[in-house]
């Protein structure tokens, strides 16, 4: 007899846990379900989405600083604008300089924009702020390869660094000087004024002088110029030269390709790690000393890891500025 309430009391026992921990379980459940910004349990389920937490605005449309940019980073200074301001792109009615860099960065000397995102500034630029008595604040923000293109059925798909030079001085005028099909090298180049050709003058040519090319193989506009050499008589002898994002992203044409420069090709990975022998930045520049809160919240947040983020996302190559 004693055994027997013995079991039944270890029985009864044993319900009783069970009971328990279902009860647990249940007010656990509605915990969750009635208090859904509770901080334990809304933390690990965001984690366990891997869903970006949507950054919250920071500027209204009457606070956020008249922005320009080079034609290269206007999608980027769209997605920075459409972020900050808590905006859909497609409802911006941004207005940006369509045309070259000069135009850009005299917008700002002539305090037209508050702040501009643009390639590197020409001489002939820096000389007008100094004659207008503009002093510029010039911060790098992104890295960017700066690539030469050719026709598809250009069988060449690597130069030097020396090569490109010879190319450009005039010294290399057959493709067959280098690996290729005998022909005449037609070598575009752009405006005095523009970023790309700034660049190409401070990055490639450096001492050496670039020849004057025919006015017929100098392009305008940047998307000619890819045109020139995507679709144009003799374009398969012709080469030229942007930015990686440019090319790579903004105005892709199946007809031509990047090619190496000493055995480097351009991608995100050789120009985030600096071994693209070509690099530059894309720079943030505001008129020097002078006072305005929206502008230094617009940049430093540009600068922050929100503004990485933003950049990344974009397929552009933030700065490390751990380096």
């Amino acid at each position: 007899m004693k055994k027997a309430l013995v079991w039944i009391i270890a029985i009864l026992v044993m319900i009783g846990v069970v009971m328990g921990c279902i009860h647990w379980y249940n007010l656990s459940v509605n915990n969750v379900i009635d208090n859904p910004n509770n901080d334990i349990t809304s933390g690990d389920m965001e984690k366990d989405s891997g869903d970006k937490t949507k950054n919250e605005p920071i500027f209204t449309l009457e606070n956020y600083p008249k922005v320009d940019a080079s034609l290269a980073i206007h999608p980027l200074v769209d997605s920075i604008a459409s972020d900050f301001l808590g905006i859909e792109q497609n409802d911006l009615n941004f207005e940006y300089t369509k045309t070259r860099t000069s135009e850009v960065y005299r917008n700002l000397i002539d305090g037209e924009v508050d702040v501009i995102f643009a390639a590197e500034i020409s001489k002939e630029d820096a000389e007008y702020a100094k004659g207008k008595g503009v002093e510029l604040e010039i911060i790098p923000a992104t890295s960017s390869g700066f690539v030469f293109i050719v026709n598809t059925e250009n069988p060449v798909n690597n130069l030097t660094f020396e090569q490109i030079q010879k190319i450009y001085t005039g010294e290399i005028t057959n493709w067959a000087e280098v690996g290729g099909e005998s022909g005449d090298i037609i070598a575009y180049q752009r405006p005095t004024g523009s970023g790309s050709q700034t660049a190409m003058l401070s990055l490639v040519m450096k001492d050496k002088e670039i020849m004057t090319p025919p006015i017929t193989q100098i392009e305008q506009e940047m998307g000619a110029l890819i045109d020139a050499i995507a679709e144009y008589d003799n374009s398969r002898n012709a080469i030229g030269y942007s930015y990686f994002y440019y090319v790579n992203t903004m105005y892709k044409r199946d007809t031509i390709k990047m090619i190496s420069v000493d055995g480097i090709m351009p991608n995100l990975e050789t120009i985030s790690n600096g071994t693209y022998p070509i690099c530059t930045n894309g720079f943030i520049v505001k008129r020097a000393n002078e006072e305005n809160e929206n502008v230094d919240k617009w940049i430093n947040t540009v600068l922050s890891k929100r503004g990485s983020e933003i950049i990344n996302e974009e397929g552009y190559v933030p700065v490390d500025r751990n380096v």
